[in-house]
């Protein structure tokens, strides 16, 4: 946890910027009746039935300091699927940046074996040489900071029917325009002596 806190003290650095990844699974929901929209008097009505049409995944990379964040609408969420993100990443958003320091929480995908697996050896190196990894702890998902980006997607952009992928993906793109062109930062206030007051009883006693 420490770890994690640590690496949000930092001053920014674009050479070497602090990026906070996760990535969630979103119901893809279609209507069975035409809602009706608002009206003189009257809100809009929606049915309570409706049409179950698969699952998108959303990759979310946020970068709180500068303001920025990366999001990416994918069918899985494999081993693949994650390091092409992360191949867009550094190559992409950050080809400029001599590393990036990626805070993320430790799901299976989520290790330097998964662009290996996707990669030719040569390229997983390079990519992996450019990254500085840190993982949240085991339920400590609260500590990375794009879980609370996502927060603000679902409650902003996705708290409605989307029955279709790339709709989702084209609400999400205008979604994280807007907000980067805002420059919405995260102000995160947690800090290291926080946890060892709050979280107390997480370290270990040692009698004197």
């Amino acid at each position: 946890m420490e770890d994690v806190l640590d690496v949000y003290h930092r001053p920014y650095d674009a050479e070497s910027p602090v990026v906070c990844m996760d990535e969630a699974s979103k119901q893809l929901i279609g209507e069975v009746r035409t809602p009706l929209p608002v009206r003189p008097g009257q809100v809009a009505k929606y049915d309570s039935e409706y049409r179950r049409e698969g699952t998108a995944n959303i990759f979310m990379a946020v970068e709180p300091l500068a303001g920025s964040r990366t999001v990416q609408v994918t069918e899985r969420r494999t081993r693949q699927d994650w390091a092409r993100f992360i191949r867009h990443l550094l190559e992409d958003v950050y080809a400029s940046a001599r590393k990036v320091v990626l805070v993320m929480d430790n799901l299976n995908t989520h290790s330097i074996g998964s662009l290996y697996e996707t990669f030719d050896a040569p390229t997983a190196r390079a990519l992996s040489q450019r990254l500085e990894i840190h993982y949240t702890p085991k339920h400590g998902s609260w500590l990375n900071m794009a879980e609370t980006e996502l927060s603000v997607l679902c409650r902003q952009c996705l708290n409605r029917r989307i029955d279709d992928r790339d709709k989702m993906s084209s609400e999400i793109a205008a979604w994280e325009q807007h907000r980067n062109e805002a420059r919405s930062t995260i102000d995160w206030q947690f800090t290291t002596a926080d946890a060892r007051i709050k979280l107390k009883r997480l370290y270990p006693s040692i009698d004197g």
